[in-house]
């Protein structure tokens, strides 16, 4: 028997109100913009937040590199975008961070399109297409303690609660102490079961 691997999400993935798809050159301003618009909302949970506003050039750079850490199957990084594509409304992704056969996904939402069920919906899908595309035996996602509305997103899709896991997330101001992470998981063998499969996706 040949070893099992995580094979490559797909590059676009459609909802009926969203796309999620790799980043191209060209979404850098609608980037710019939903960062931009948003730093106050996403300072306090997002690390990267605190190197924000980046120019440009800085988030065409950025863009690049999230496109290769996609090819070579390090990361994969989308953007949320509105179904005509028109408008950046967030970020997520399937990371490579819980070991062999394991997805985390994460994501953040852009200040003004927050309470829409956005980041619930694209959740859900990510874990759909981590077991039915990638073949994941477990999907995590990890939030901080104090992020009540985020922690909401995995409880109200079926993943369980693990545990806390002590100094797992970087400071928010990139000098202060670790921040504590609970784990949220659901597994290949409840997946059956799970309220994700309410949510309709094509790639």
């Amino acid at each position: 028997m040949g070893v099992v691997e995580l094979r490559t999400p797909p590059y676009r993935i459609e909802t009926e109100r969203l796309v999620l798809r790799c980043y191209e050159p060209t979404d850098a301003k609608l980037l710019k913009e939903a960062v931009d618009s948003s730093i106050e909302h996403l300072r306090p949970w997002m690390p990267w937040a605190r190197f924000e506003p980046q120019t440009l050039e800085e988030k065409v750079a950025l863009i690049d590199d999230f496109r290769r850490q996609f090819q070579e199957d390090e990361q994969y990084v989308y953007g949320i975008f509105s179904r005509d594509e028109s408008r950046l409304l967030g970020g997520t992704g399937l990371h490579r961070r819980s070991g062999p056969l394991s997805l985390e996904i994460g994501y953040w939402i852009r200040s003004d399109s927050l309470r829409r069920g956005i980041a619930t919906e694209v959740t859900a899908v990510l874990a759909r297409v981590a077991f039915e595309q990638c073949h994941a035996v477990r999907v995590d996602i990890q939030v901080d303690p104090d992020n009540a509305r985020s922690a909401g997103i995995p409880r109200k899709l079926g993943f369980t609660h693990e545990g806390t896991l002590a100094a797992r997330l970087e400071p928010k101001n990139g000098d202060g102490p670790r921040r504590d992470a609970m784990l949220f998981t659901v597994l290949r063998e409840d997946f059956t079961s799970s309220p994700c499969l309410a949510y309709q996706y094509t790639c």
